[in-house]
């Protein structure tokens, strides 16, 4: 009978203990759970609420529901032409299976290397099974798109004039320099929002072993390197170049066709306006004439005396001198009646 006090005692620290130890636990909203019994895993827990767990034997190991952030390094790698870029991807993923998880991976924080690992080496292997214009553009938008070039509307006729019928041989070169093998503006298959599809479908068929979904892979930026920027550069400034010579070539065109047009135009007028001034010219003179006819027909003498009067005043003020006027051309100089 002196032993049931320390008996109860006993009982009493023995529960103590085992409350203590924690029989419940709590899976919060957003949480899930493994049960790991001496180092094997004998349930998993999705549902948040209120839990029993056996104390000192069962060990509660949880994950977030939530999706998580993958965040990799930039990274330089060659492209199918052997250009290397550097090239920066995100992804965001969860945990859909804790069993396959824990058996795979365990912790959290050891999934981040493993996506890294997979997410890394699947975009080595696209970004080198396609050319350089595949991972920086995502669609032929600049090749479509064609320039309208149009110019101001003619004196004459007020017509408009557009690209399809004045700058038609231009558009033909102008095509042929945005066409021009090797030039960054070659058509696309698929595009770097493809090649992230093909990334995450690759890496996806790899991380559903140890329980994660990858939700999406993103290349966030595109870089390139120190020595292809260089060349990059360069073939834009040529492109741009030839480009803008077009334009000046043109423009110069355009330019002597108008001087051209111009200079027609001005001898037109002045053969039109030469014709206009002879005729008047010509139906002047034969007035003159006639009025000359008529007068000489009334009096002859004082049409004779005015003849040699307006002679005179035309001629003899460009005589230096003059050593006789014994000339018959000057016989109305001494007698009024030329005799």
């Amino acid at each position: 009978m002196k032993n049931v006090p320390v008996v109860l005692v006993v009982i009493a620290a023995a529960l103590i203990g085992v409350v203590l130890a924690g029989p419940f636990y709590v899976i919060d909203e957003g949480e899930q759970a493994v049960v790991v019994e001496m180092g094997r895993l004998v349930d998993v827990v999705t549902d948040a609420g209120l839990h029993i767990k056996i104390p000192f034997i069962d060990n509660v190991v949880r994950y977030p529901k939530r999706i998580m952030a993958w965040e990799g390094e930039q990274k330089s790698m060659p492209t199918r032409e052997k250009q290397y870029i550097w090239v920066d991807v995100i992804a965001r993923w969860r945990i859909t299976d804790p069993r396959k998880f824990y058996e795979s991976i365990s912790t959290v924080s050891s999934a981040y290397p493993k996506l890294g690992d997979i997410i890394d080496s699947e975009v080595r292997t696209v970004v080198a099974e396609n050319y350089l214009r595949e991972t920086v553009r995502n669609s032929n938008f600049i090749i479509d798109e064609k320039t309208t070039l149009s110019t101001p509307e003619t004196a004459d006729s007020g017509e408009d004039v557009s690209s399809d019928s004045m700058f038609e041989e231009f558009e033909k070169q102008l095509s042929s320099i945005m066409q021009e093998p090797g030039a960054n503006n070659e058509p696309i298959q698929k595009g770097r929002r493809r090649l992230a599809e093909e990334i995450l479908a690759r890496s996806r068929g790899i991380v559903d072993g140890y329980g994660i979904e990858l939700i999406d892979v993103v290349i966030r930026q595109i870089r390139y390197s120190d020595e292809l920027t260089q060349s990059v550069y360069a073939r834009m400034i040529k492109e741009r170049n030839q480009i803008a010579q077009a334009f000046r070539s043109e423009g110069e065109g355009k330019k002597a066709e108008w001087l051209g047009r111009t200079e027609n135009e001005q001898r037109s007028i002045l053969s039109a306006a030469y014709e206009q001034s002879e005729k008047i010219r010509g139906a002047a003179d034969a007035e003159a004439v006639s009025i000359y006819s008529a007068a000489h027909g009334r009096d002859p003498a004082f049409f004779d005396f005015w003849r040699a009067m307006e002679s005179y005043r035309l001629t003899m003020p460009n005589f230096d001198k003059t050593l006789t006027t014994g000339m018959d051309y000057f016989r109305y100089l001494n007698s009024p009646g030329g005799r």
